[in-house]
């Protein structure tokens, strides 16, 4: 990906504390502590995506352990390459989703991207570095410890533009967010069936996706940011964290009930529908 030769964005709030310049955080869970938590997750009724914070959705944020943390909170262009990555790819949502809205008659409210390390605050609550990256509606916040990177490889899923799909998924939870998605599916959700509520969920993600590929078509088309092998790179993320996938890894049978973030071949499949049109019309999936 040429992120490089892109700005950077202001809307970064680093709170590593010290550590702004020392390559983007901790992840203490590691690749046994993911597999705990694939196995965790199933045998107590929670999908793994959920327990890990892989891709979390808009309303799907693990709460801590409680307490919370004094924490030095530094904004602009981080220091770090890891720090300078995550605020170029922010950029680029900023610059692509800005005049789609414009063009909806509609305005466009940058999120802000916080990076910690270790664990932070949220309006959704507090969360450690194991529940991984995830959008709180409430602030408007994508929140991510880049050290959740490595356990993205850990899953099979390497590249910096599977680093920066994961980041146009969340953002893809905010234009939900702003366009009333979320809350119309949280309404949904609160007089559904568990079965029912899940699939809601599965086609919330699945737009996140599609929304992802919308941000990549047109950053593409407008920046040239893609390389030889990105795409590539993100469908291998797509697919790498499908329900099935998980529950494969985990030893259970395969049970599309409990989906709650779509299978591999949906969230490949979702992706690449809205990288190869551009066009948020394209990503309505609760009609399928």
């Amino acid at each position: 990906m040429r992120w490089r030769t892109g700005r950077q964005s202001s809307n970064v709030e680093d709170r590593r504390g010290g550590s702004s310049g020392g390559g983007g955080g901790k992840m203490k869970i590691g690749l046994l502590g993911t597999v705990a938590a694939v196995l965790i997750g199933w045998y107590m009724g929670f999908n793994p995506i959920q327990v890990l914070g892989l891709v979390g959705g808009a309303n799907t944020i693990l709460g801590g352990f409680g307490g919370s943390s004094t924490q030095t909170v530094s904004t602009g262009t981080p220091q770090d390459e890891a720090g300078q990555f995550a605020s170029s790819v922010l950029a680029s949502t900023e610059d692509v989703w800005n005049p789609v809205f414009r063009q909806l008659g509609g305005r466009y409210v940058e999120p802000k991207l916080v990076l910690f390390e270790d664990g932070t605050d949220s309006v959704c609550g507090y969360s450690n570095s194991a529940t991984g990256p995830f959008y709180c509606p409430g602030d408007q916040k994508v929140y991510i410890d880049l050290g959740f990177f490595r356990e993205l490889q850990n899953l099979g899923a390497s590249g910096d533009f599977a680093q920066a799909y994961v980041l146009g998924h969340e953002i893809g939870h905010h234009v939900q967010n702003l366009m009333g998605t979320t809350d119309k599916v949280t309404n949904l959700q609160a007089r559904a069936s568990k079965s029912d509520s899940n699939g809601l969920s599965v086609a919330l993600e699945l737009q996140a996706d599609c929304y992802a590929g919308v941000w990549a078509h047109h950053a593409h088309k407008q920046f040239n940011v893609l390389e030889e092998g990105d795409i590539e790179e993100a469908i291998n993320a797509a697919g790498a964290i499908g329900d099935d996938r998980l529950q494969r890894m985990s030893g259970r049978r395969i049970n599309p009930d409990s989906f709650t973030h779509g299978s591999s071949t949906q969230r490949m499949e979702w992706f690449q529908r809205g990288l190869k049109s551009g066009d948020l019309k394209n990503c309505n999936s609760f009609s399928s």
